[in-house]
């Protein structure tokens, strides 16, 4: 019995989408990475390093072309999926406030890539998935919390991390009928590059975030419940929908 673990990332051009792809080919792991710089650097040097396991590919989870791209080309390589991790995201616009110009055309890019990216995904993959390990874990915030809302801007990313959130509740209402399961974890206030430059403001590197996201979903993957598990990822407490 082949006993090798396969998970699929997307955003793992650099941050934490690039740190997890790391993590995982260290544990052993067979990675699908997406990302959406051709021929990356980052992902190149892996790929010298652990020679057979990782295979690297274009994904635009904004596209639903690319992401159909995407999952023809992980099926070709193997019919089962122990895990996928939808990770990619942006940002968007965080200080214009009610009353400012807000750009809407913007806001329906981020909602298009942050939220409505993990749905694509997990739809375009859901026959490996179900076949292999049933469990998708997506990145989402407690920006996303509507019980935790505070902010007065962040229109774009707020909205989207919680349409993310219900998008992923409608996903695990369904598969977990048949043993599935969808995770949600905040990774924290991470070093990023998701203003467009290097932000040093964070508290976690993507590395310390990369290494509490994999120990939540360590410690919460096998558990089935009624709803999705909303979880901090380095303190592992819940968060509030």
């Amino acid at each position: 019995m082949n006993t090798v673990k396969t998970a699929c990332i997307s955003g793992t051009d650099r941050g934490i989408g690039l740190a997890l792809t790391k993590d995982l080919l260290s544990a052993g792991y067979i990675v699908f990475a997406g990302g959406v710089i051709p021929g990356n650097e980052h992902i190149n040097r892996l790929a010298l390093q652990f020679p057979g396991q990782l295979y690297a590919f274009t994904l635009d989870v904004g596209s639903d072309q690319s992401v159909r791209d995407a999952a023809l080309y992980i099926e070709s390589k193997t019919d089962r999926l122990d895990i996928l991790i939808n990770n990619a995201a942006i940002l968007g616009d965080t200080h214009k406030t009610m009353g400012d110009d807000i750009d809407f055309d913007e806001i329906q890019t981020v909602y298009n890539i942050t939220a409505l990216g993990a749905i694509r995904l997990s739809n375009a993959l859901i026959r490996p998935l179900m076949n292999g390990g049933k469990l998708i874990v997506s990145i989402s915030s407690e920006a996303g919390s509507i019980g935790n809302s505070y902010r007065e801007a962040w229109y774009g990313y707020c909205m989207a991390k919680a349409a993310l959130n219900m998008g992923s509740s409608i996903i695990h209402n369904r598969i977990r009928k048949e043993g599935g399961r969808v995770l949600l974890v905040h990774p924290g206030w991470v070093k990023t590059y998701m203003h467009g430059t290097w932000s040093d403001a964070g508290t976690y590197t993507p590395e310390e975030a990369a290494a509490h996201i994999l120990q939540r979903i360590e410690e919460c993957k096998d558990e089935i419940r009624e709803r999705p598990i909303y979880i901090e990822a380095d303190t592992g407490h819940e968060l509030p929908w």
